[in-house]
């Protein structure tokens, strides 16, 4: 809190209005602070975007669609978001894998169903699963937090030995096509090669998220989160302004503190001459991975898929066997393009109703590419869902797709293409965006960063700005 003798205009400012601005800006204010919250477009939210992308009447999330991760995050499961107008809707199945046979691999909300659908390994499934599921209450809070002694520290060493792995290395624990093929959807999540360490962690939060809290749809669009998060802010005394894009420290109004909700490479931009040249250098050398190519459709119908789960699931993972999805990450990971991307693909209309007209549908997919590919993906991303649902092109009614480039022009934390804020790979899950005892801090006081290229990293779930506001008081305002 400022005395009566502070000159200073704020607090804390807060540039960027992504899911860690807003988090970062909430638990300041919370604390009685002042905090004014800058965003450089003219609506709030980052990836939290939701627009009509191909007809009037459709509603597209532009980038972040399906959201275990808000369902999950500590954080977010204690603020008042459902007063301020965040609805969700749970698809019956959460996510589904289809498969040249025809069947699908399920991801249900009962442990013991998912893993009975999964037949011969159904108790390598539970043997994987349960335990953590067990564990999770009391160690999401140390998994989506930077590296620190947990409150848990067995259950985190349970849930470490089977995380640190390579997704290919856990596979073998699996004797069935379809099981190997669920666990690779999942861990493919990752956005880097399965044979990486640490890919198996993503795959198991994920699946955990589904057991525990499901994979929910926002009604109206992921725009929602953003919007009752800026409400629940304003309702604390927090302030917004949008259209305020910051490129140099000279923009901002004088604070304590400020936090920046973006990547290393828009930090060295704007504050770079701040920095020591040990923190610039670790910030220059930072590393981004694969981008993403999206395309969204309006649809006269359902996708067909032949495997009927598949047209009850929320989420759908489409690249058939481990060794294909394996093989597509790889080449991409590899500056290729396969011919067979692997495709994570979004039914958000089948359980929202808002998001087409009645009888139509707003679907949604992207696959993995090289960091900054501008190649056109659609054919091959259409012929791919058209493998499992055949006659999926002829009720198409328009579409519209964003490269890597168009990506970042939207976002501009998408380096790239980038949507996880930085390769999420051993080198750096615990060193993001440098090597410090706190992630958080710059090597200039008061200058902070909150993004997802901090701990825990990619994700709508808030942890990188609530730890980053929580470094600001201590640090500052630790009477606070």
């Amino acid at each position: 809190m400022k005395s009566a003798k502070d000159k200073r205009a704020y607090d804390a400012v807060v540039v960027g209005s992504g899911p860690n601005g807003l988090a970062a800006a909430i638990t300041l204010q919370q604390k009685g602070l002042s905090v004014l919250l800058l965003e450089g477009k003219d609506t709030i939210g980052g990836g939290l975007g939701t627009a009509e992308l191909t007809l009037p009447g459709f509603l597209h999330d532009v980038c972040s669609a399906i959201h275990p991760m808000a369902a999950a995050s500590p954080f977010f499961a204690t603020l008042p978001l459902a007063d301020h107008g965040l609805r969700y809707a749970y698809p019956e199945i959460s996510a589904a894998h289809p498969f040249d046979s025809g069947e699908a691999a399920v991801l249900l909300k009962s442990i013991e169903e998912t893993a009975r659908l999964l037949e011969k390994d159904n108790q390598a499934y539970l043997k994987l699963i349960k335990p953590i599921a067990s564990d999770w209450p009391s160690i999401v809070g140390d998994v989506l937090s930077p590296l620190h002694i947990p409150a848990k520290p067995v259950s985190m060493a349970r849930f470490g030995l089977k995380a640190i792995p390579s997704a290919l290395t856990i596979a073998k624990r699996f004797s069935t096509e379809k099981a190997k093929g669920l666990w690779a959807g999942m861990a493919a999540h990752a956005i880097q090669p399965l044979s990486n360490l640490t890919t198996s962690a993503i795959g198991l939060v994920l699946l955990v998220a589904g057991h525990l809290g499901g994979w929910p749809v926002p009604i109206g669009g992921s725009q929602q989160i953003a919007n009752a998060l800026a409400s629940y802010f304003v309702s604390l005394g927090g302030k917004i302004e949008t259209e305020s894009y910051i490129t140099s420290l000279g923009q901002l109004p004088s604070s304590h503190a400020v936090l920046f909700d973006v990547t290393p490479r828009q930090l060295l931009k704007i504050a770079g001459h701040q920095f020591s040249a040990v923190y610039k250098g670790q910030l220059a050398r930072y590393r981004y991975g694969m981008g993403v190519f999206k395309v969204d459709w309006a649809l006269d119908g359902p996708v067909p898929f032949t495997a009927e789960a598949c047209r009850r699931a929320g989420t759908l993972h489409i690249g058939n066997t481990l060794q294909e999805i394996t093989r597509s990450e790889q080449l991409s990971a590899q500056g290729k393009h396969p011919e067979r991307p692997f495709v994570l693909m979004a039914q958000q209309s089948i359980v929202d109703t808002s998001r087409a007209p009645a009888g139509k549908h707003a679907v949604w997919a992207y696959c993995h590419v090289p960091h900054g590919s501008t190649v056109d993906m659609t054919e091959r991303i259409e012929k791919q869902i058209e493998r499992f649902a055949p006659g999926f092109r002829e009720r198409i009614l328009a579409k519209h797709t964003m490269n890597t480039v168009e990506m970042e022009n939207y976002n501009a934390n998408y380096i790239g293409g980038d949507i996880n804020g930085g390769m999420l790979d051993i080198r750096q899950l615990f060193t993001r965006p440098a090597l410090r005892l706190s992630p958080y801090r710059t090597s200039k006081k008061g200058l902070y960063i909150c993004s997802s290229s901090t701990p825990p990293g990619g994700g709508v779930h808030g942890m990188c700005g609530y730890h980053a506001a929580q470094r600001v008081l201590k640090d500052l305002f630790p009477d606070n």
